[in-house]
């Protein structure tokens, strides 16, 4: 019987070793699978390159394991916002590194990963530092460069509900980056408002089908 529910916060994140790369789901705080990552801080994991929208608010959630020292790199698209004095103070530091990437290309990159597509050329970042060291080309009289897929070894995301299969429904514009994310990652872990029977989700509405989603823990669940 397929059964991917983990009993607990500490067992759905347990195994994520030292130096693994984490995607992290989440547009600012809207989405974001805080108590996955809180579990993760507990767990102990170090060395670790996040792939994020951006680089935390405040002192919770992603900032948080940023100010616990866990994080060695972040690859993100919005690093710096009102909010982000955590990042600010590590990268000014140079106790974290930054890969920054245009929102649309973060985006297309991870899906790329998900779909199995080697690379794509993208007209963003033309002419400016993100496109020193890449490959360009012509095409069409436009300019283009050329972008690698983001593979992860772990993908943290949050969705409203889902069943014991791993089936997932986001709640509006909180589904963000979850579904490119557990399409990209060797291994996705979701974080869930609620567990439903099997069946009750109406097919149509699924946008994360289960074969992307290897645990599954209730947001209620125990540490």
């Amino acid at each position: 019987m397929i059964n991917k529910i983990s009993q607990s916060l500490e067992a759905a994140v347990a195994g994520i070793p030292d130096g693994a790369t984490v995607m992290i789901g989440g547009f600012g705080n809207a989405g974001m699978p805080s108590a996955l990552i809180d579990a993760l801080i507990a767990q102990g994991a170090r060395e670790l390159t996040i792939v994020n929208n951006n680089a935390g608010n405040g002192d919770t959630g992603l900032a948080a394991l940023l100010k616990a020292g866990r994080v060695r790199k972040i690859i993100c698209s919005f690093p710096r916002q009102a909010d982000s004095h955590v990042f600010d103070a590590l990268y000014h530091a140079g106790k974290i590194e930054l890969e920054l990437t245009p929102q649309g290309n973060l985006a297309e990159r991870i899906r790329a990963a998900g779909a199995g597509i080697g690379a794509f050329f993208s007209p963003t970042g033309y002419g400016t530092l993100l496109a020193e060291g890449k490959e360009t080309r012509l095409i069409d009289g436009r300019h283009y460069v050329l972008e690698s897929p983001i593979h992860a070894d772990f993908a943290l995301i949050k969705a409203l509900r889902g069943d014991r299969w791993g089936n997932l429904v986001y709640r509006k514009t909180a589904r963000n980056f979850g579904p490119i994310m557990a399409m990209a990652a060797a291994c996705t872990i979701a974080q869930v408002s609620e567990v439903v029977e099997l069946g009750e989700l109406d097919p149509e509405t699924i946008v994360t089908p289960g074969i992307f989603v290897q645990r599954l823990v209730a947001q209620g669940s125990l540490q």
